[in-house]
C-alpha cells in the first residue's frame, strides 16, 4: 500500500492506496487509447472549451485541494492556492493556443510545373500522437507538475490521452486531482492514473504509450531512459532532470539588492525549485561577502517534501562540505527540516574540482564561486553542465560580454538582474536547457510551445481538397496562420 505522510511529522497521512499491479497497468492505459481515438478527431474549438471546464473544475475545488496537498507536502496554504491557480491557468493558456490554432504550423505549397523538377501540391500541418501520453508526476509541485501539471495540460491540448504515474509523495492529491479532472472531460477515461514504482515501469513501456514527460532526478530520468530503450518499438522521452542555474555577479551590480534577492530565491520552497540558484559567481568583494552571509544567516529552512528528498539533500551537503562555510540559516521546525547552507571557494579551486562539485544539491544550498577579473569567468562557464536558466546582475551592460555568450550555450533561459525561481506561464516561455536540464533541450516543458512535444507533422502530397484537413484546405474555414507559397497568410 501507499501512503501519503505529513512532512511535519514524518506521520502517515491520508487513505493508504493500492499499488497498480501490471493488469491495472494496462486497464487504464487501454481505456485512454480508447477515448484518445475519439478525442483525436474532436475539433480544436471544443478541446479548447473542455480545457476550460477543467480550468474551472480545479479552481472551484481549491478550498479542498490546497488542505489535501497541505497535509502531504507541508508547503502552506498561500502557496498551495496560487499553484493551483497556475495549474488553472495552464489550461486556459492552452485553451487560446488552440483557438489560435497557429500551433499546427499549417504549410501549403501549390503545384508548380514550371518548376525544375516539377513540383506537386504539398500541404503540411501537425497532427496528435496517435497513442497515450505516459507523464511522471514531480515531487515539487502537487499540481502545476502532477497530475493536472504542465505535461497533461499540453498534451490534452495536442489531442492525446495522458495517463500518470502518480509521485508518491502525494498520492491522495493526485487521486483527488485526477477526479476532478475526469468530471470536467467530456471523455473521463482521457486521464488515467496509476500508483507505484513499478507501475510506471510498466506504464512507459506499454506498447500503447507513444511518448513519455518527466519531471525529477538525473537517477530517476536515466532509469526511464533505460526501461524505453527496452521497448520494441522507441518512443520519444521529454524529460527535465537536474540543473544549477547559475547566477553571475559582475562588479557594476547593487550589492543589498543581489544579497536579498539570493537568499530569498534560494529559500523559496525550501529551495525545492528546479531553477534553484545553486551556483553563483561574484566578485572578490568583502562588502558583497559579509552581505551574502548576512542575508542567507536571516533565513529558516522548513520541511522538505519527503524524507527521501531530505536524506538527498544531506547527502549533497556532505559533498560540499569539503568547501569553507560562508554562511547557513536557522534550523527548521518538522521531522524533515533542513538548514540553508551557502558554501564558498575561489574559481581556481572551483575549476580544479569540476565537473563533480558543479552538480545540483536539490535544497537550499548554493556555492558562492569568487573570481578577479570577468575575463577569467568564460572558459570555467564553458564547463558547467547545461542548466534550465542563468542569470546576470549588472547595471553596466557593457561588462556582460563574452560572459552572456557563454551562458547563451549553456541554459535555456537567460535572465537580467532577476532570479530564476518562478516560470511565467506565457506564450514566449523556454523551460528547458542542455543535458542535464532536459533530455530534449529544443522543447520547454512550460508555456504555449510545449504543445510541440506532443504533435508530429504530416504532409498530403495531390491530396483531394474534400479529404484534407480543415487547416490545409484552400478556403481555410478555420482562419488558422499559414504559411502559402512561402509568405505568411490567415
Amino acid at each position: 500500500m501507499i501512503y501519503g505522510h505529513d512532512p511535519r511529522t514524518g506521520e502517515a497521512v491520508g487513505t493508504a492506496l493500492p499499488e497498480t499491479d501490471r493488469a491495472g497497468v494496462d486497464l487504464v492505459v487501454s481505456a485512454a487509447a480508447a477515448a484518445g481515438a475519439a478525442w483525436r478527431a474532436t475539433p480544436a474549438a471544443e478541446r479548447a472549451e473542455a480545457l476550460e471546464a477543467v480550468a474551472d473544475a480545479l479552481a472551484a475545488k481549491v478550498g479542498e485541494l490546497w488542505q489535501t496537498a497541505d497535509s502531504e507536502t507541508a508547503l502552506g496554504e498561500a502557496r498551495l492556492r496560487g499553484e493551483v491557480a497556475r495549474t488553472a491557468g495552464q489550461f486556459r493558456l492552452f485553451a487560446q493556443v488552440l483557438r489560435d490554432g497557429g500551433y499546427v504550423d499549417a504549410i501549403i505549397d501549390h503545384a508548380d510545373p514550371s518548376a525544375t523538377p516539377p513540383r506537386p501540391d504539398v500541404r503540411r500541418m501537425k497532427q496528435p500522437l496517435a497513442g497515450v501520453v505516459a507523464v511522471f508526476a514531480a515531487s515539487n509541485f502537487p499540481f502545476a507538475f502532477s497530475v493536472a501539471g504542465g505535461d497533461t495540460a499540453s498534451a490534452l491540448a495536442a489531442g492525446c490521452a495522458v495517463v500518470v504515474k502518480a509521485h508518491p509523495g502525494h498520492p491522495n492529491t493526485s487521486e483527488q486531482v485526477a477526479r476532478i479532472v475526469r468530471k470536467a472531460l467530456p471523455y473521463p477515461d482521457l486521464l488515467g492514473l496509476v500508483q507505484g514504482m513499478q507501475a510506471g515501469a510498466d506504464l512507459v513501456q506499454h506498447p500503447s504509450v507513444v511518448a513519455a514527460g518527466f519531471t525529477g532526478s538525473v537517477a530517476g530520468g536515466k532509469a526511464i531512459q533505460g526501461l524505453i530503450d527496452e521497448r520494441e518499438v522507441p518512443i520519444p522521452f521529454f524529460g527535465e532532470l537536474g540543473s544549477v542555474n547559475p547566477v553571475v555577479v559582475l562588479p557594476s551590480a547593487p550589492v543589498a539588492e543581489v544579497a536579498t534577492g539570493f537568499a530569498a530565491s534560494l529559500t523559496m520552497g525550501v529551495g525545492q525549485f528546479c531553477t534553484n540558484p545553486g551556483l553563483m559567481f561574484v566578485p572578490e568583494n568583502d562588502e558583497l561577502r559579509k552581505a551574502l552571509a548576512a542575508a542567507v544567516e536571516g533565513t529558516t529552512g522548513g520541511p522538505m517534501l519527503a524524507e527521501r528528498i531530505r536524506d538527498g539533500y544531506l547527502g549533497g551537503l556532505q559533498r560540499l562540505g569539503e568547501l569553507p562555510l560562508l554562511a547557513e540559516g536557522k534550523a527548521g521546525e518538522g521531522s524533515w527540516a533542513v538548514t540553508p547552507k551557502v558554501f564558498t571557494t575561489d574559481l581556481d579551486s572551483f575549476a580544479e574540482k569540476l565537473p563533480g562539485i558543479g552538480e545540483e544539491c536539490f535544497g537550499p544550498a548554493s556555492i558562492v564561486v569568487t573570481y578577479r577579473e570577468i575575463s577569467e569567468l568564460p572558459a570555467v562557464l564553458e564547463r558547467l553542465d547545461g542548466s534550465l536558466t542563468a542569470t546576470v546582475h549588472a547595471t553596466d551592460p557593457s561588462e556582460a560580454g563574452e560572459v552572456a555568450e557563454v551562458l547563451g550555450r549553456r541554459a535555456g533561459r537567460l535572465i537580467w538582474n532577476g532570479w530564476p525561481t518562478g516560470v511565467a506561464v506565457c506564450w514566449a516561455m523556454h523551460h528547458g536547457g542542455p543535458w542535464p536540464a532536459s533530455t530534449a533541450a529544443a522543447h520547454t516543458s512550460v508555456g504555449a510551445t510545449a504543445i510541440d512535444r506532443w504533435l508530429v507533422p504530416t504532409a498530403y502530397q495531390d491530396w483531394p481538397e474534400e479529404l484534407l484537413p480543415e487547416e490545409l484546405r484552400d478556403d481555410n474555414p478555420l482562419s488558422v496562420p499559414r504559411r502559402v507559397d512561402g509568405a505568411p497568410a490567415r
